[in-house]
């Protein structure tokens, strides 16, 4: 029996030192540790030696960072043995080595001094790491930007200084050099930028301050001074914005645009714009690719149970986003972020949740109360903000759920509002997110509208010359006759001269002269109505008075000028018709369909129609419509209305005056009646022709200035 016991006991001490010795193995086997990192360069090429205390099953996962050059190697169920979590090295493009435990695993990150590309490769217990000979030396970075250096030892003026939109409101500050080796600085400071013209001056008329606020850029002001050799320039902006600079030639150029933030994009800006990393894995899962990723980012990122797979990849120098992005396309994997957590699914798997989240959504409005709530508005009227809630074209505010039937109702199906003209006031009945909508609209909405004062110039002006040359030859015969007592005269005398003695019939004797023109070519108006020409006349008698010869030269010239100015002016809002005209309406017969003849009208009006619509940058679109119309020549239909008419649409600057059309006419004629054979004659020639010339011109020019008349602060 005691036998028995002894061997019992002998068995039951072997197993509890097998059992001692492997536990002792397993805490050995788990608890494989880092030694030592060192540096050394064999065979031209820089080698990092990893010392373990156990060999490595299979090579580390790893990746590269490209700014700033780094190597990461991941050790699962590896612990830190150095005592210290940082070791400078400095020697070759080795910098240092930080070792950091997470629990049961650590990382080995090398800080390089240039990225390279770099090998592994397991040497026993330990892990050799061989870095590829980098290229040329690291740069140092500068916090200020310089372009170029002036080498001339004179201080040159700048030429100007300037300010305009580029597209997306990009504000563009645009500096003319003197020459292209002019030295520029920008750096950033604070909320604003400067930048210095070394070795340069700043004439007086730069020395200026602009304010650029209306033209809806991050710039809002541009201060230009002179600093000792320097000229500085600061540009104050607001908002979240960037900057970028370039020199063409002697024209620099600083651009400020908005920083566009998209929450849903992994980096901002446009493309990707992630850190730099390389990737090489052989059939990796998906999961654990993921972890890499988040590992590297400082992203939370959850992945749902459904996400499997194995994947291969490699690559080299790849922004970290767009390496997610490539890895999501070939599982067919959709993303969602919130904040700094990444949610990572099968894209069927989050459409349909977010389809949940939606019905959830949609059958909670028709569930939710109603609130009601009141806006006054003070530009607009309520009426008209009605219409647009309801999206009904009612002259009152809309009614409940199924009303409206149109695409552009802003309200929800159970909205409804009501416009209170005498107070101008809105009451809004609808749940709590439409309401703050509605509110978000109105403020939108219900500012006040810039003016606009479009005066129009219209001038007719006129230039007219006539000139007319023409003769009367005649002769006469004496001959006697008595006159009546009833004082009767001989038709076609000339003339009348008394003589001696009596007549037979008790009378006066008189003497007649009988006369006839056989040259009839007298002077003309010369196209000015209602001018007589002058007249010269000679007469020529024989010795016994019975004979005689008539001369008369008539001659005109006309010079005329003429201008009428019509200025017609109205005052309209921003984007709002107006119309002004002036003149009469001319009445005139029209026959109706039953026979009988009635009175219309129509105008002869001088007319205005402007629709002005204010720019961003400070101009004025015109759409007009500008008329002149008069009173013509009568007509068996009645009279005719002379037409003058502009239609057109054009671009002015806020108080510029620009020319929108014009009418020229010139009318040039030269006459000449003369009697054939005699007129030909040279010299004497002159006393059978006339001649006439006359030469017209008109013109017509319309001018408009628009001017905006509301103060700078009303209009924001």
């Amino acid at each position: 029996m005691n036998q028995k016991k002894s061997t019992m006991a002998q068995w039951l001490r072997a197993a509890g030192l097998g059992l001692l010795a492997f536990g002792a193995l397993a805490v050995a086997h788990a608890q494989n540790a880092i030694e030592a990192v060192t540096s050394s360069t064999q065979s031209g090429a820089e080698v990092i030696r990893i010392d373990l205390t156990q060999p490595l099953t299979a090579v580390p996962a790893g990746f590269a960072v490209q700014t700033p050059a780094r190597i990461a190697l991941d050790f699962p169920g590896v612990t830190n043995a150095i005592g210290r979590s940082a070791i400078e090295v400095n020697q070759g493009n080795l910098r240092s080595v930080n070792v950091v435990q997470a629990g049961e695993r650590s990382r080995v990150v090398l800080n390089l001094k240039q990225a390279t590309a770099y090998k592994t490769e397991i040497q026993g217990k330990s892990l050799l790491v061989i870095l590829e000979p980098a290229a040329g030396t690291a740069l140092a970075a500068s916090t200020a930007t310089v372009f170029a250096e002036n080498r001339n030892r004179d201080t040159l003026p700048l030429r100007d200084v300037d300010f305009r939109l580029g597209a997306d409101s990009t504000g563009r500050v645009i500096v003319d050099l003197p020459n292209n080796q002019v030295g520029v600085d920008v750096k950033q400071q604070g909320k604003n930028l400067v930048v210095e013209f070394t070795k340069s001056t700043l004439p007086e008329g730069l020395r200026r301050r602009l304010d650029v606020g209306d033209f809806g850029t991050p710039v809002q002001l541009i201060t230009s001074q002179q600093s000792g050799d320097r000229v500085r320039m600061t540009i104050e902006a607001k908002g979240d914005w960037e900057h970028s600079a370039y020199q063409s030639e002697n024209q620099f150029v600083v651009e400020v645009r908005a920083r566009k933030v998209d929450p849903t994009k992994l980096t901002q800006g446009v493309g990707y714009n992630g850190e730099k990393l390389s990737l090489n894995f052989q059939n990796i899962e998906i999961r654990s690719l993921l972890q890499v990723i988040a590992d590297f980012t400082n992203f939370n990122i959850v992945t749902s149970d459904s996400v499997t797979g194995a994947l291969t990849l490699r690559l080299k120098d790849v922004p970290w986003d767009q390496a997610l992005d490539i890895i999501m396309q070939a599982k067919n994997l959709g993303m969602r972020k919130n904040g700094s957590v990444l949610w990572i699914a099968p894209k069927d798997e989050i459409n349909a949740k977010e389809k949940l989240e939606f019905e959830a959504k949609a059958a909670i409005e028709n569930l939710e109360p109603l609130r009601t709530q009141s806006f006054q508005l003070n530009y607009t009227k309520a009426i008209a903000i009605a219409q647009g809630l309801t999206g009904t074209g009612a002259s009152a505010g809309g009614s409940g759920g199924g009303s409206s039937g149109t695409t552009t109702r802003i309200l929800s199906p159970r909205g409804s509002v009501i416009a209170e003209a005498r107070t101008n006031q809105l009451f809004v009945s609808d749940i709590p997110s439409r309401l703050a909508q509605v509110s978000e609209l109105i403020q939108k909405l219900d500012i006040p509208v810039r003016q606009v004062l479009i005066e129009a110039r219209i001038v007719e002006a006129s230039d007219t010359f006539g000139k007319s040359l023409g003769v009367r030859l005649g002769g006469g015969i004496a001959g006697e006759r008595f006159a009546s007592s009833a004082g009767n005269r001989a038709f076609g005398t000339v003339g009348v001269m008394p003589v001696t003695g009596t007549g037979s019939t008790g009378g006066t004797p008189t003497t007649t002269w009988t006369n006839s023109n056989f040259v009839n070519l007298p002077a003309g108006d010369a196209g000015v109505a209602g001018t007589a020409a002058g007249t010269f006349a000679i007469s020529l008698f024989n010795s016994s008075f019975s004979r005689m010869l008539n001369l008369e030269i008539s001659a005109l010239e006309a010079d005329g000028k003429g201008k009428l100015v019509s200025s017609p002016r109205v005052i309209t809002a921003d984007q709002t018709k107006a119309l002004i005209e002036q003149g009469e309406e001319i009445p005139y017969q029209q026959a109706t369909s039953s026979g009988a003849t009635s009175i219309s009208f129509r105008k002869a009006v001088l007319k205005l129609e402007v629709t002005p619509q204010i720019t961003p940058e400070g101009n004025i679109i015109l759409t007009l419509d500008v008329s002149k119309d008069a009173r013509g020549a009568n007509t068996p239909s009645g009279p005719a209305i002379n037409t003058k008419h502009v239609q057109t649409e054009v671009l002015v600057e806020n108080g510029g005056t620009v020319v929108i059309g014009g009418i020229f006419e010139l009318t040039e004629t030269n006459d000449e009646s003369r009697v054939p054979v005699l007129g030909e004659i040279p010299y004497m020639g002159a006393l059978f022709r006339k001649r006439e010339r006359v030469a017209n011109k008109t013109e017509m020019l319309v001018f408009i200035t628009p001017k905006m008349i509301t103060d700078r602060n009303a209009a924001r």
